[in-house]
């Protein structure tokens, strides 16, 4: 039976999941070496499985050389096989798989898996949100938070939360163990399609930091920053960003 766009997104990132926790459960390697067996492993498997199941649709991959030709679909699949290398490698459970598909450019189908805990999020099955903490949390980077994320939760008095991978930040805030997730230090298209098409989904605002869409396919793959949000933290924390120093 054929599976709709969204059915085959959560079905990848579900199998491409189980994969990577059978790599790392297998005990042959651990931290660098065992991220890049894990990358190896799920990225062939979502490469094939993706060019088998949608031949006509283009693709687009961190651990796949980029040819180019992507840019002549409007239908494009957003692969991270594993989102937080890093994380994976230690053993730890804030990373993630990344599987979304962007039409002209908006990615609004995908699904995001949570190995580790089991999970699998995804746009097609939103469940509401649970109250908005208070105060705010806000999930940063563990190892280097961005200026600007620091100057948001103090100015808004939140909470911070230090996680892992971008995408396992991002479904904290879909889950509603965080409230906000403000990025400034750098991303590819790769490390929040499927992220965004989730949140946004759930009825979280998605943004670049300036408010602008996240646009998705470009020639140049790097998207520098994003909000994903409560709605009713959003406006506060992109005029909070407005008014800091440029590279603050």
């Amino acid at each position: 039976m054929s599976m709709t766009d969204a059915e085959l997104a959560a079905h990848l990132a579900a199998v491409a999941g189980r994969l990577l926790i059978e790599v790392r459960d297998c005990g042959v390697c651990e931290g660098a070496a065992l991220g890049k067996v894990g990358d190896q492993t799920a990225n062939q498997y979502l490469v094939h499985a993706i060019r088998a199941a949608r031949p006509d649709d283009g693709l687009l991959c961190e651990e796949m050389t980029c040819d180019g030709t992507r840019l002549d679909h409007r239908r494009v699949w957003i692969v991270d096989p594993v989102d937080g290398t890093r994380e994976y490698g230690e053993g730890r459970d804030d990373w993630a798989v990344h599987v979304a598909l962007a039409i002209d450019g908006v990615a609004d189908i995908g699904a995001v898996s949570l190995p580790a805990l089991g999970l699998v999020l995804r746009s097609d099955r939103p469940v509401p949100l649970p109250p908005i903490g208070d105060p705010p949390r806000m999930v940063v980077s563990r190892t280097r938070p961005p200026s600007a994320a620091l100057a948001v939760a103090e100015a808004i008095g939140a909470t911070l939360i230090p996680m892992g991978s971008s995408g396992a930040k991002a479904m904290a805030v879909v889950r509603g163990e965080a409230d906000i997730y403000l990025h400034t230090g750098g991303q590819y298209e790769w490390d929040n399609a499927a992220p965004i098409a989730v949140a946004k989904a759930y009825g979280l605002h998605c943004s670049r930091v300036d408010g602008s869409p996240m646009v998705y396919n470009c020639d140049d793959p790097y998207l520098p920053d994003l909000l994903i949000c409560r709605p009713e933290l959003a406006a506060r924390a992109l005029a909070i960003v407005a008014d800091l120093p440029k590279g603050g």
